[in-house]
C-alpha cells in the first residue's frame, strides 16, 4: 500500500469537508530521528463566517497569525495554560478556518508516546486534542509549519474513507450548536465525552 503526503489541493477546501476526509489519513511527527504517528478517528471543523468559537472571529492578532496563512500549515496553540493542540489551516490563504484534531488512533512509535504520556491504559495516550499532541511531541515548535514537508505531516496511506457520524462541536462554550465533529463511531480512541470550555 503506498503513502503520499496530502497536498496543499487537499487543504484549499472548506473546513467541513477537510475534517471529514482527514478521517483515517496518518498524522505523523518527526523529531530528533523519532518517528510517532497515529491515524486520524475524529475531528472538528471551524468557519471562518458565523463561527464565534473561531479564534479568528474577532479579526487577526498575534495568536491566531497562521489561521490567515495558506492552506496546509499547522496551527498550535496553549489551551487553558498547560496544553498544546494541533489544527491544520484550510481554505485559500487570508481566509481563517482550520480542522482541529481531536483524536488518533496509534499507529508508529507507541512505546516513546507511552513514555511521554505516563497512563495505564493505551487508550488514554492519544484520545483527545491535548493527549495526542503529547503524545506524538507536538509543540508550539511546529506552530506555522507547512504540514507538507516533515517533521510534521499528514499522510494518506489509502486506506478508504472509513464510516462517519457527525455531531456539535465540544469542549467549547461558543458556537455550540454548529455540527462541525467528524468521527469514526465505535473507535476506542474517541475523545472524552463532552465538557464545557472557553472557545476554540
Amino acid at each position: 500500500m503506498s503513502e503520499k503526503i496530502l497536498t496543499k489541493k487537499f487543504y484549499d477546501r472548506t473546513p467541513d469537508i477537510v475534517a471529514r476526509e482527514l478521517l483515517g489519513k496518518i498524522l505523523t511527527h518527526h523529531h530528533n530521528g523519532i518517528c510517532c504517528s497515529g491515524r486520524i478517528v475524529e475531528t472538528e471543523a471551524y468557519f471562518p463566517e458565523n463561527d464565534p468559537a473561531n479564534h479568528a472571529a474577532r479579526g487577526k492578532t498575534k495568536r491566531n497569525t497562521p489561521m490567515f496563512g495558506p492552506p496546509g500549515i499547522a496551527y498550535v496553540y496553549f489551551c487553558y495554560g498547560n496544553h498544546w493542540l494541533v489544527n491544520a489551516v484550510t481554505e485559500k490563504e487570508g481566509i481563517a478556518s482550520a480542522v482541529l484534531i481531536r483524536a488518533v488512533e496509534p499507529v508508529e512509535g507507541i512505546e516513546i508516546m507511552r513514555k511521554r504520556r505516563k497512563v495505564k491504559r493505551d487508550v488514554d495516550l492519544t484520545n483527545g486534542p491535548a493527549k495526542l499532541c503529547s503524545a506524538l511531541g507536538i509543540t508550539g515548535e511546529q506552530n506555522g509549519l507547512s504540514l507538507l514537508k516533515k517533521p510534521l505531516i499528514i499522510i494518506d496511506d489509502e486506506t478508504p474513507l472509513p464510516e462517519y457520524k457527525t455531531s456539535k462541536r465540544i469542549g467549547i462554550s461558543v458556537g455550540t450548536e454548529i455540527e462541525g465533529r467528524y468521527y469514526i463511531p465505535g473507535n476506542e480512541y474517541i475523545s472524552a465525552k463532552p465538557r464545557s470550555g472557553n472557545g476554540y
